[in-house]
């Protein structure tokens, strides 16, 4: 199910009163669409800068070994930005389960997202979510497709709007 990120983002965000966002790009930048995670934690870093409530990290195919670096954090959330098959038209932009990926996939990551996921909200205590962004391709050696990129110029200017006002 394909909801809306921007209406689901802001009721999370509304409901933690001094909210710690842990923001982790995922994906591989060798492999077209995948690499939208990766791109998307890059533009928004360079679109917010330095917040005290805020850690956006590139964290490429491996987000495992990025947990030592969140949990010295201490984010109330963790979101993950990712390609996501959704069976939705290329570039669609979604809020996710992230408890609904435990299918077999064709990931290109080390360990599965959902293990990931559930491995940072019973460590950390802290709530977990997932943008998922439909690829068009994700073959080796190709660049990121125009769908895409739309996408991303599209999720990157009311996400950087939502990070930067985050209480400091």
């Amino acid at each position: 199910m394909c909801s809306d990120w921007q209406t689901s983002l802001r009721k999370v965000l509304t409901n933690k009163p001094n909210p710690r966002v842990a923001l982790l790009g995922i994906g591989h930048e060798l492999r077209g669409d995948d690499a939208a995670g990766v791109i998307a934690a890059r533009m928004l870093h360079n679109g917010v800068g330095t917040h005290p409530n805020l850690l956006i990290i590139e964290a490429g195919h491996a987000p495992e070994n990025q947990t030592g670096v969140i949990r010295r954090f201490a984010p109330t959330l963790v979101v993950l930005i990712d390609a996501a098959q959704m069976g939705q038209s290329p570039g669609a932009v979604c809020w996710l389960d992230w408890r609904a990926t435990t299918g077999v996939s064709g990931s290109s990551h080390t360990l599965p997202l959902h293990m990931i996921a559930a491995y940072l909200q019973l460590e950390l205590g802290c709530d977990v979510a997932l943008i998922g962004i439909q690829p068009a391709q994700t073959e080796f050696d190709q660049p990121l497709s125009t769908m895409v990129q739309t996408a991303l110029d599209q999720l990157a200017p009311p996400l950087i709007e939502m990070l930067k006002a985050l209480p400091s």
